[in-house]
């Protein structure tokens, strides 16, 4: 293997780690939106049980 291709491999490994974290990121923000906006929902209901 010539020193070339081991940097061209290395490159391709430490890229598709850096995107699967990216991936895994994004994934959990979703989570934690969806989270907060059941969350704001179900406080919005206590409310309005509470002004009946």
């Amino acid at each position: 293997m010539t020193k070339s291709m081991i940097t061209h491999i290395t490159f391709v490994c430490v890229a598709v780690s850096v995107l699967g974290g990216c991936a895994n990121t994004i994934r959990g923000m979703g989570q934690d939106t969806a989270n907060t906006v059941n969350a704001t929902q179900g406080a919005g209901r206590t409310v309005e049980k509470a002004a009946q």
